[in-house]
């Protein structure tokens, strides 16, 4: 556990370590995608993310605040060095998510009638369990989190996700050939069905065992600092012990906003779930197979994608938290103003190049993660195209809801978010049945809501500390350079494919030549610092990189 200050305490050091550990994760869980859609099918695809969005919400409602929570609490009585009081809080935080995760489980389990059709239940049902144990491991994510340290939490993504994606498609095969006798797909509707529950009841387990796999390392890790953690506690000569029930208040009073706000803001989802494959179908009667498979390209696939470069922005979120709960409780604004305005930089230099190359390479790059058919790799890369502009508002407006929240303004992405998640379904349900756009109306509800949390909650930290965010540096510089990448990355993957004839070769050289343009522009324009790329994990080798090619004094 990193307790000194210096470079490990580097707030975007650590979030470009949790990033990292991000990205590789969701890499890992689009690479096992393909296969696993060949196993169960778009069919199986759509059964489990229907399953998988009502499983979330009450995941959120739960337990998947606790580690921004609990890391927010704790980081306030380590700013003051009360050690014991911080650990009688990761003590008693345990308690409420083993009766909190318990209730929710059984819920989910006995309740899962209530939210899917008939099809998806036992999918639903399959994750219940998931939500007892994710609690638990939340508590030991949140409490690393809150000593500035993120390396136990990224290692546990990774082993998470390659647990999952093992027991995904392992546990899916079983169930298919086990129960169908076949892997072939039915002929008939109801045997299609069938086949499609089993493929998606596996891949349900994986995210189970996913979950257990990093319990298991976190609970290891806590283990192996049991000694330095106690002797923190004997060392602490601060008289004031905060009561149990103080605590377990204080947690309730913190841990309720960050699920109302997770909650709502995780809703778009559920909702564009629940608009499409319910509200639709018994309006203008259509085939709920047909939209059930629509639902697995549109979320399993193109939403999928767009979810990548988010990851870093979700990293960076959940190591300012922390930094600036302990900022606000030393009373430090300017110190407070200064991290966000770093922070925002730092996920745009990230999210707005990601945006422009999923926009120009988005069939490639969805035919590369998910090689299906022509006719479904063309749709898909569609709605990636359409979603693009998303990962820019989704970055930023999931940045700002978790400065609101180490702010103390936790109320504010509650409202901001039902604001959003209001004019989100006003604008789905208006293109679906006003309009032909089909899925392409969820891909442009899902920016309505995006673009509306980004602008509600830019404008909330504005008023919260009288922040202003630098513009040409943040924004323009690292859009001109973006521009200009994906032009070159366009003409490289058009120039090799007509000489390969394959879009597999030839896209993944268009990524890196394009990544090369965009970081030699953003020096040569002045979009960066030499300081500012020391803060980046291995940042080192970029000033080494930039100073060999001249770019850089």
């Amino acid at each position: 556990m990193s307790y000194n200050g210096g470079r490990k305490n580097n707030f975007v050091m650590q979030a470009g370590i949790l990033a990292a550990a991000g990205i590789i994760s969701r890499i890992i869980g689009l690479l096992y995608r393909s296969p696993l859609t060949e196993v169960i099918g778009e069919l199986g695809l759509g059964y489990y993310q229907a399953a998988y969005g009502f499983y979330t919400i009450i995941l959120l409602i739960s337990s998947y605040s606790i580690p921004s929570a609990i890391s927010k609490v704790i980081a306030q009585k380590l700013a003051l060095r009360e050690y014991r009081n911080a650990h009688r809080i990761f003590l008693c935080s345990m308690a409420y998510v083993l009766v909190v995760g318990a209730a929710a489980s059984l819920f989910l389990f006995f309740g899962a009638g209530i939210f899917v059709e008939e099809a998806a239940i036992p999918v639903l049902r399959t994750f219940a369990p998931t939500i007892f144990v994710y609690g638990i491991l939340g508590v030991l994510r949140g409490y690393f989190q809150a000593h500035k340290s993120m390396a136990q939490t990224s290692v546990s993504q990774i082993l998470e996700q390659i647990a999952n994606a093992v027991v995904s498609i392992g546990a899916a095969y079983l169930l298919i050939n086990g129960f169908m006798g076949t892997m072939e797909v039915p002929a008939d509707t109801e045997g299609q069905v069938r086949r499609a529950t089993y493929g998606a009841v596996g891949s349900a387990m994986g995210t189970g065992m996913g979950v257990l796999a990093a319990l298991l390392f976190m609970a290891a890790i806590y283990g192996l600092n049991r000694k330095i953690i106690k002797r923190r506690i004997r060392n602490d000569r601060h008289r004031h012990v905060d009561s149990y029930g103080a605590i377990l208040k204080t947690i309730t009073a913190v841990v309720t906003p960050f699920i109302l706000s997770t909650a709502v803001y995780n809703l778009s989802g559920t909702v564009n779930n629940a608009v499409y494959t319910k509200i639709l179908p018994a309006m203008k009667e259509l085939d709920t197979v047909v939209l059930y498979s629509n639902w697995g390209i549109f979320s399993g696939q193109a939403m999928t994608i767009s979810n990548i470069p988010i990851a870093f922005a979700s990293a960076m979120a959940a190591a300012m938290i922390p930094s600036v709960a302990q900022l606000m409780a030393a009373k430090d604004i300017q110190g407070a103003r200064h991290k966000i305005g770093v922070a925002v930089k730092s996920t745009m230099l990230i999210s707005i190049p990601s945006a422009v190359g999923l926009f120009v390479l988005a069939k490639p790059v969805t035919y590369l993660l998910f090689p299906r058919s022509e006719e479904v790799v063309n749709l898909a890369a569609r709605l990636l195209m359409t979603l693009s502009l998303s990962v820019v508002f989704y970055a930023l407006s999931t940045l700002n809801s978790s400065i609101l929240q180490g702010l103390g303004r936790v109320n504010a992405p509650i409202v901001n978010a039902s604001i959003a998640l209001v004019l989100q379904t006003a604008a789905a349900i208006a293109l679906l049945f006003y309009t032909d756009l089909d899925l392409y109306s969820m891909a442009i509800a899902n920016t309505v809501y995006s673009g509306a949390m980004c602008i509600l909650n830019q404008i909330s930290v504005r008023r919260a500390v009288g922040y202003r965010q630098e513009l040409l540096k943040t924004f323009v510089i690292p859009l001109i350079a973006s521009l200009f990448m994906g032009g070159t990355a366009w003409g490289v993957y058009e120039g090799l494919l007509a000489l390969t004839g394959s879009m597999r070769i030839s896209v993944i050289p268009a990524i890196g030549i394009g990544a090369c343009v965009y970081f030699v522009l953003l020096i040569v324009l002045r979009g960066v610092t030499q300081k500012e790329l020391l803060g980046f994990p291995k940042g080192y080798l970029l000033v080494k990189a930039a100073k060999k090619c001249r770019l850089l004094k």
